[in-house]
Parts: C-alpha cells; structure tokens; sequence
C-alpha cells in the first residue's frame, strides 16, 4: 500500500522534515526566554481549538523540550540524528507517513478528553523507538561519558509507556496509545513474527530439556546387553541384516540374520 500511495503522492512529500521542527522549536525556544507565556497559547487543547484557536493544531509540535537550553540542545541533536537517519532508510515520503500518522492519531484522541493538554513529547518519542529498533547496538554516550547501547533505553522507554498507560489518567492513555501507532503499523507485523519465532524457539528448547535420555546407545539384540551394562564391550553393526541391528563381539558373527 505503501508503494502506491508514493506513486501517486510521493511529490508531495516534505525533505527535511526533522530540521523543519527543530528550526521551529529553536525560535519557539528563543521566543519563551523573553516571553513564558507564548508556551501556553501553543499547547494543543482541543475544546480552545473549538473556539476558534486553530493554530494550536501545528504549533504544538514545535513546543520547545523544555526551558534548559543544555537538555534542549541534547534533545534536538538526538533528534535529529535519528530523524534524518530513518528518513534515509525509509526514503522522504515514507518518513512523512511515519509522522502523519502518529500526529492524527494524537489529534484525534486529544478531542475525546477536550480539556487536557497534549505535547510533542511521546509523538517524537516513536522517532526514537523507531530508530532503536532499527539500530539496537547503536551507542549512546549518556552526559557525553557513560556508553550506553540504545536498546536498552528503548526497553526502558517502552517500560515507562507501559506504566502510563496502565496508572495515568485517560488522556495520557489516549495520548500513548497514538504515539505508539505508527511504530506498530510500519513494525508490527515484523514484532509479531519475531516473538512466534521466539515461541518457537522456546518450545523446541523445553521439548528438548524434557525429552528423558536414552537409555543406551548400542544394544545386543541376542543377549540384550548394552553400553550401560557393559561399558568396556564393542558392538558392531550387520550388514546383512535388513535393519540397523548391533551385535557384541561375541554375537556379531554368531546370530541368526534379521
């Protein structure tokens, strides 16, 4: 489905989307030094979009990540690192999809708790979650010293959307919940075949553990002894048996041909 619609929409795709909201976020980030309150008017809330303040539909993805220009630098580099990296992998058109469909998705569920607020922040979470899925060894070096591999940043972001959507109230759920949903519409059915794999896997390993040993390797089909009962005996093999009989020595050339 993918293919066809870059067919036939491809030309109106956006290059350089991730740029594009950091370059808002820096100004809006500039903006709130001298003005606090213009963070307020951006923040989408859906029952002040109602009233007619419909700018809050797109300004609210380039809200600032915060008021420390030190942690803000941090988020912009990171993002734009990953955004520019999947946007490479997956080509200009594709990473547009990506985008678009969280940001509706976030819209549409925002109007069903009109009176909370709604950030970028788990919207551009997925840039992330993506990207670490992607690249799961790929090194982070936390304060620019600790190196940390990203998928265990992943895990325990994906921890923390688990326990908000379990403990938070309906808005953070409803807001989790479509930030999470272009992550699993480009990877869940890749994420769903790797756990049958896993499963798989699993069960061949617990069939394999439960699986009693075998009693003996080579057995005497005339007087039945075996390796266990006699370790220091050798066995041989008929071929002129129709089947893979073993012998001891004493039997090997003195027994009746199956």
């Amino acid at each position: 489905m993918l293919n066809e619609l870059e067919r036939k929409f491809g030309r109106f795709a956006v290059p350089n989307v991730t740029l594009i909201l950091i370059i808002g976020q820096v100004l809006m980030f500039v903006a709130a030094q001298s003005q606090p309150a213009i963070l307020g008017n951006m923040v989408l809330i859906p029952s002040k979009v109602m009233d007619g303040e419909i700018h809050r539909l797109l300004t609210f993805m380039i809200m600032p990540p915060g008021d420390h220009l030190l942690w803000a630098f941090f988020f912009w580099y990171l993002f734009y690192l990953m955004g520019t990296a999947l946007e490479l992998f997956w080509g200009t058109f594709r990473y547009n999809v990506f985008l678009l469909i969280g940001y509706v998705a976030t819209v549409a569920t925002a109007f069903i708790t009109p009176d909370q607020p709604v950030t970028n922040i788990f919207l551009k979470g997925t840039v992330f979650l993506a990207f670490a899925y992607l690249n799961p060894n790929f090194e982070l070096r936390l304060m620019f010293i600790l190196p940390v591999k990203i998928k265990w940043m992943a895990i325990f972001a994906w921890i923390m959307y688990f326990l908000g959507f379990v403990s938070g109230p309906l808005s953070v759920k409803l807001t989790i919940a479509a930030s999470v949903l272009n992550f699993f519409v480009f990877f869940g059915k890749d994420v769903l075949y790797r756990m049958k794999s896993g499963q798989r896997q699993m069960a061949g390993q617990a069939r394999r553990f439960s699986e009693k040993p075998p009693e003996y390797f080579h057995k005497c089909e005339v007087c039945g002894i075996t390796d266990k009962t006699d370790p220091k005996m050798d066995f041989r093999y008929c071929s002129q048996c129709t089947s893979n009989y073993g012998y001891c020595t004493d039997h090997i050339r003195n027994h009746e041909h199956a």
